[in-house]
């Protein structure tokens, strides 16, 4: 006798060998014991689920001959002329292979025929989503109204190419993908029946590798048989599929989290005697990290899908939750940019190693093993922050020394190595041989508004000197503009205009503002110093010009305007500032008055001062709304997140 497949061996003869569609079988059952039958059904699932099987057992229901009921005896003849795809009122149709009309008008000639041997003529239609537009409309009267003596059984793939009409006449049921559990446990079921050998790891890669369908796991059970000799041993399936060894991939989180980079590098070197897909890779990482990312919420949510649930507990035990978010994001975008590295497996290094060293900062009480030496000597981005972080100095040969800085300001050192506790230092550049620069004619920093002032502004030549305080400023209201007036000084470089051009106060670019404390503290602005709050804006002053006037508070007014200048933004002023501030001045008044500019600290605010306060109160604002909103609040209780303040961008109004 010919080996008969485990698939078709297997195949449920009835609703009680049925595994899984619990919800479809529960629906027939009670309809078929209490006798309220439907003249059509439609059964709809992806492949190997039951749907043809499920019909079959509805057939054999309805033409027992011990009556119509959900127990069939299936040993009449009835029944196993069934079972053997041979009884002559179960007219079984592959739609795929007859879509022409004519072939459903020649199909639907004999319905009005009573059947021959059975209760019920039975028409089982295969994939009828193959049908053509034609056949559908053909089928649709009889569907609606068949003779009491027909049952239609309608079985397919894909439902949505279905007419809506149809579908409205027919009861649907939703056959569900098998889970790997049910999967695994059946085909445990039948090896032991069949006296078969079987590692139950292999089982598991059978049940993933099923995707949900009973029949493609029995077929690749029949696979594994006959490839393990007579065994299904989890080796063999593993060379089969050409899948990836589970364990591995804990082998890598292993050594992730114990900091070993050699562990994880031989763990890579293992994963590639095997020539995997290294995106696959990276995808069951992730896959597994989410899993124990659920298994730190709620443990008891954490399916056994893939036989290693303890693993998984054991995982989110050891590694803490702000490295599993950082982990899998990481992971994320290391797929995106998997297919631009050189190569599948570097690509898939390079996540590794970035993982490895860009750890999250330590939380408070938190486990953070140190990486392991290598014997390779550790590199540092810069031996300032290595011996503020405490790490001793590595002996190595002098580097050439770099330029230095064209402004020698203290700079925040970067952020310390991954092993340092996280803390902002602020350190001084050490000092390099070099020729010493020129003195600056400047005494002191120019802060202007928008952003930290250029090296060439620094080096100007000193300005022309400006009118005493209290003395009258020249007349300028006749003074005819040749392009630069003599006692102007050379201007700065082109480039220096081009930054400043786009500069507008009313609506200064908040990352580029300068901290606080660099302006002086004033009264809030009345009188006349809240009008020329008001008036600024509207003169049109653009570059150079426009932040003389925005450091500048207006105490007179009439036919002579006087302005107090803040005296550290004083360095560039000089009377072709201030007739380019006169004649804007005239243009917006429509008449000519006489202005003048004294250096004293404004005594009231500035338009600087005001946008620099309407900035602060925004930041204010922002970092207010995100540690109030209560998301971002339960983020921080459930995953231990932290609020970097200097993210935090208020949106501009």
């Amino acid at each position: 006798m010919s080996y008969q497949v485990l698939a078709r061996k297997w195949r449920p003869r009835s609703f009680r060998e049925m595994v899984g569609q619990t919800h479809v079988l529960k629906a027939l059952i009670n309809a078929l014991d209490s006798q309220r039958l439907h003249h059509a059904y439609l059964f709809t699932g992806t492949r190997g689920v039951g749907k043809t099987t499920i019909a079959r057992i509805l057939a054999k229901c309805l033409n027992c001959e011990t009556g119509v009921s959900s127990t069939p005896c299936g040993q009449c003849s009835v029944c196993r002329e069934i079972d053997e795809g041979r009884f002559v009122d179960l007219i079984e149709v592959d739609a795929a292979s007859r879509t022409k009309v004519e072939d459903t008008r020649e199909l639907l000639e004999n319905v009005q025929y009573a059947p021959t041997r059975g209760r019920y003529k039975v028409y089982l239609i295969d994939e009828v989503h193959m049908l053509s537009t034609h056949s559908f409309n053909a089928l649709l009267k009889t569907l609606e109204e068949p003779p009491p003596h027909v049952k239609f059984l309608l079985a397919t793939t894909d439902p949505q190419k279905l007419p809506v009409t149809i579908l409205s006449r027919c009861l649907q049921f939703s056959l569900k993908n098998m889970p790997p559990e049910r999967v695994v446990e059946h085909l445990t079921h039948v090896l032991t029946a069949e006296n078969v050998p079987f590692e139950p790891d292999a089982l598991w890669l059978l049940g993933r590798a099923a995707d949900g369908s009973m029949r493609d796991a029995m077929s690749l059970t029949d696979q594994a048989i006959a490839f393990g000799e007579g065994k299904v041993l989890a080796a063999d399936v593993r060379s089969m599929l050409g899948t990836l060894d589970h364990g591995q991939v804990y082998g890598v989180l292993h050594a992730l989290i114990e900091g070993d980079a050699r562990a994880l590098m031989d763990a890579v070197r293992h994963l590639a005697e095997q020539g995997p897909d290294w995106n696959g890779v990276l995808a069951e990482m992730l896959n597994v990290l989410h899993r124990v990312a659920i298994a730190q919420v709620l443990p008891d949510a954490v399916d056994n899908g893939q036989g290693d649930r303890e693993r998984v507990l054991e995982l989110a035990g050891a590694l803490p939750a702000e490295d599993v978010q950082f982990y899998y994001q990481m992971g994320l975008i290391g797929r995106r940019d998997l297919p631009l590295a050189p190569d599948p497996r570097s690509g898939f290094e390079m996540v590794l190693l970035r993982m490895l060293a860009f750890r999250p900062a330590d939380a408070e009480g938190g486990p953070r093993p140190p990486l392991k030496p290598t014997g390779i000597s550790p590199a540092t981005a810069d031996p300032d922050t290595a011996s503020v972080a405490g790490a001793a100095p590595v002996a190595a040969a002098p580097a050439p020394v770099a330029a230095p800085p064209a402004r020698p300001e203290p700079v925040a050192a970067p952020a310390p190595a991954p092993q340092a506790a996280a803390a902002s230092v602020v350190v001084e550049p050490a000092p390099v041989a070099t020729e010493p620069p020129a003195a600056p004619v400047a005494k002191e920093p120019i802060d202007l508004p928008w952003e930290d002032a250029p090296a060439s502004v620094v080096s100007e030549p000193t300005p022309a000197p400006v009118a005493e305080q209290g003395a009258a400023a020249p007349d300028i209201s006749t003074e005819v503009d040749d392009g630069r007036d003599d006692d102007e000084p050379p201007p700065p470089a082109d480039d220096y205009y081009d930054s400043l051009a786009s500069y507008d106060y009313a609506d200064a670019d908040e990352t580029t503002a300068p901290a606080e404390d660099q302006l002086p503290a004033a009264q809030p602005a009345t009188g006349l110093a809240a009008e020329w709050l008001d008036i600024y804006p509207r003169l049109g002053l653009a570059g150079l010009t426009a932040s003389i006037a925005a450091n500048c508070s207006l105490v007179a007014a009439g036919d002579t305007w006087r302005l107090h200048l803040e005296p550290t933004q004083s360095a560039l002023f000089n009377a072709a500032q201030l007739r380019r501030m006169n004649e804007a001045l005239n243009h917006y008044l429509g008449r000519s008055v006489q202005l003048e500019v004294e250096i004293v600290r404004p005594e009231q605010e500035t338009p600087a001062q005001a946008a620099a306060r309407g900035r602060a109160e925004r930041q204010r604002q922002a970092e207010q709304s995100i540690h109030d909103d209560p998301l971002v609040r339960e983020m921080i209780q459930q995953f231990g997140a932290m609020i970097r303040p200097d993210s935090i961008e208020p949106l501009n109004t």
